[in-house]
């Protein structure tokens, strides 16, 4: 079965760093785009970063662009999400998924995912 298991989630202060790992398996990662998605109280699951199989291209949202980087290890079937000058309002639950997309058109939009790690909880403090 496809699995992804997130892990690097915690605690900070506001201003920290914190580095998300999102291990794969079940199926050829490299070939697969992959994308980190939060989702915080009363609010709508929404895309952080993705990136194309090979790892060279990368999208992020504006809200974290410049503080966040998504990378990716394909021998190690591994997805990255460097995470620093957090904020308060990053505080979500961070998941990561598996894209069927090449282009990435639909990088932030959920649906177009297809499997889901359970998450991994990033609280920062003020």
């Amino acid at each position: 079965q496809v699995q992804l298991v997130e892990s690097g989630g915690g605690s900070v202060q506001a201003g920290g760093s914190l580095r998300l790992s999102c291990a794969a398996s079940g199926y050829t990662y490299s070939w697969y785009c992959m994308g980190w998605f939060r989702q915080a109280p009363g609010k709508e699951r929404e895309g952080v970063a993705a990136i194309f199989s090979g790892g060279g291209n990368t999208i992020y949202a504006d809200s974290v662009k410049g503080r966040f980087t998504i990378s990716r290890d394909n021998a190690k079937n591994t997805l990255y999400l460097q995470m620093n000058s957090l904020k308060p309002e990053d505080t979500a639950m961070y998941y990561c998924a598996r894209s069927l997309s090449s282009s990435l058109s639909l990088w932030n939009v959920a649906p177009a995912y297809d499997y889901w790690g359970q998450g991994t909880q990033v609280t920062v403090s003020s």
